[in-house]
């Protein structure tokens, strides 16, 4: 299983050890996004393992001890480090690397004391949303079960001193998906810090209309994925207009939790690497990759069958290894109304 917590300190507790989990730690029998499902067995070949571990020693290599040659070689190899996070991260160096690519350790190092000052010395006004909200997040992982346990406690813990910090956003569900996410990977100080360097725009554009009142980022960005959609796949576009589908009643959470509310969690991974890396425009690619590939099914669907196949993708569609190539093939034009740029992803 992934390592959860493990460098901070904090367990995950023995959960582990009374029901089955997969490798990511998710109750098998219970969460229908199981990364096994993708497992193309249920042993590891030696070759797998073989394979696995020189992508690790090369990752390594990249990034050096504690990210120290991660800049020089950014800067040297820009796209051997494109192609590589393309291919999936190492989950091992996971934490770090996300770090890395989103600028966070650097705004970690720039402000000691700060997150400890925000969780215990300040109150926020969401403080009751937050105890609220948090059993729902990631239910089915050993982490955050336990009610009041280590990992309900840290996911508080992030999401207080993030409404503090930045009271104008203060705190709206699905950011409760991304800090849980991020716990699993880092450290309540290091998510906190990956979470201000997503909102606040630390490298690529900020985040933080997506929870403003009225969600005015959301709005705009279903309101471009539509115009994609017509655009890029017309024949699921004009099926859509017949049947008076929008992008409101099916792809809203792809943006606000950037796929980490119900997509199979290895998918969440692999599209978080690239996500994280190269921004918002792999969150389009990847929706319209996947009503391409479900498109000749789901242009015979009435409204009814159509809203709850939007929202039920079949397996295979939801491979990793079988949408980001494709994902990473569409070549989207569009201008974003706001800052009126013309803006192409490669």
């Amino acid at each position: 299983m992934s390592r959860k917590r493990t460098e901070n300190g904090s367990e995950s507790g023995p959960a582990t050890s009374h029901v089955p989990v997969d490798r990511f730690g998710f109750l098998k029998q219970e969460h229908a996004n199981s990364p096994e499902r993708f497992s193309k067995s249920k042993t590891t070949s030696s070759t797998d393992h073989d394979r696995e571990e020189r992508k690790v020693r090369k990752w390594r290599k990249m990034i050096g001890v504690g990210g120290s040659d991660w800049k020089h070689y950014v800067r040297r190899k820009p796209n051997v480090v494109r192609r590589r996070i393309r291919k999936g991260i190492p989950d091992c160096l996971r934490g770090l690397v996300w770090q890395l690519i989103s600028g966070s350790r650097d705004l970690l190092l720039m402000n000691p004391g700060v997150y400890e000052q925000l969780v215990i010395y300040e109150t926020s006004a969401s403080e009751l949303d937050i105890i609220r909200d948090i059993s729902r997040t990631f239910p089915s992982h050993v982490f955050f079960q336990k009610r009041h346990g280590p990992g309900q406690r840290s996911l508080y813990n992030v999401l207080k001193a993030y409404s503090v910090y930045d009271r104008d956003v203060g705190y709206v569900q699905g950011m409760g998906f991304i800090a849980g996410l991020l716990l699993l990977y880092m450290s309540e100080e290091d998510a906190f810090w990956l979470l201000v360097a997503l909102l606040k725009g630390a490298v690529h554009a900020p985040m933080e209309g997506l929870y403003h009142a009225g969600l005015p980022l959301v709005q705009q960005y279903l309101f471009q994925l539509e115009s994609l959609v017509k655009e890029l796949i017309p024949k699921l576009g004009e099926h859509f207009t017949q049947e008076m589908i929008n992008p409101s009643m099916y792809a809203s959470q792809w943006f606000i939790t950037v796929f980490s509310y119900s997509f199979p969690f290895p998918l969440a991974l692999r599209i978080w690497d690239v996500f994280l890396s190269e921004g918002v425009k792999i969150v389009f690619k990847v929706g319209l990759a996947l009503l391409k590939y479900c498109q000749d099914e789901l242009v015979k669907l009435p409204f009814e069958k159509l809203i709850h196949a939007l929202k039920t993708f079949p397996e295979d569609a939801m491979n990793p290894d079988t949408l980001l190539p494709l994902a990473y093939s569409i070549k989207v034009l569009f201008r974003f109304r706001k800052v009126n740029v013309l803006v192409k992803f490669p």
